[in-house]
């Protein structure tokens, strides 16, 4: 008999890192389910995987609203028998100073990317606790460990997050469960686009400005979604079986370091 194919979830799967995390599981042997608010870019999904969509179970779902989330995860762990991962990778970003944000700005971004994200790494890691074994895996960001300007309660949001799945990850070590969170720079992604058309040029992000503070990226590149999806599936698989409560900053060097 072969190995058993692993069920995969994938939030925030629609587009940029979720979306290549989710091609890169399928292209794996994974049985990936993802998550997303958009139906037409599930659908946009499907078709991408082309011949290994027999394996993809494409969701929409607002993670926002948990009630939600919660009855579909029943139904997933029916169907499958047993979640093996979760990849969190869904967020939003809403630029600008956070001094001048609006009371609901802040709010969305913090429901989403903090709380929301929360809720969903609680009730899978209640089940993997079940069953003694898992791995999670969340997209945290570098601005989560250096402060950044111009990217409003974004960078406070994920700060957090790493935080919590380092607790999360704390709590669920004496069920086998490992915890960590990839934290990349500036990434190629419709995000990365969007803020640089309103905020600077590419060349800033890659030599940095010193006006708002902001230090280059020495290897001279933003990453691709692929160089993520790369140390998503190592910390996936039984290699990193010894790593747990990590944040991993995968920026180019843009941080210098910080963790």
């Amino acid at each position: 008999m072969g190995r058993k194919r692993r069920t995969t979830i994938v939030t925030g799967a629609t587009q940029g890192i979720g979306k290549a995390i989710a091609l890169a599981l399928l292209g794996e042997g994974h049985r990936v389910i993802a998550v997303g608010r958009s139906s037409g870019k599930l659908a946009a999904l499907k078709e991408s995987a082309a011949g290994m969509a027999t394996h993809l179970l494409c969701e929409s779902v607002d993670i926002t609203e948990g009630g939600g989330f919660d009855v579909k995860l029943e139904r997933w762990i029916s169907d499958t028998g047993q979640i093996d991962c979760l990849v969190n990778a869904a967020g939003i970003l809403e630029t600008g100073s956070m001094l001048h944000a609006s009371r609901e700005s802040i709010r969305r971004v913090i429901e989403t990317n903090f709380l929301a994200t929360l809720d969903v790494s609680l009730s899978v890691g209640r089940h993997m606790a079940a069953m003694r074994s898992g791995s999670i895996v969340t997209i945290g960001s570098n601005s989560g460990t250096t402060a950044r300007l111009g990217l409003g309660s974004y960078p406070a949001s994920k700060a957090g997050l790493i935080h919590a799945m380092k607790c999360l990850g704390l709590e669920l070590a004496e069920y086998g469960v490992r915890c960590n969170i990839v934290s990349p720079g500036s990434t190629n992604t419709e995000m990365q686009r969007n803020f640089q058309a309103t905020t600077g040029s590419r060349d800033a992000v890659l030599n940095g400005n010193p006006a708002q503070y902001r230090l280059g990226i020495p290897l001279k590149r933003l990453a691709e979604p692929e160089d993520v999806c790369d140390l998503v599936l190592f910390l996936l698989s039984d290699r990193a079986r010894h790593l747990t409560m990590e944040n991993i900053v995968l920026d180019g060097g843009a941080t210098l370091g910080a963790r």
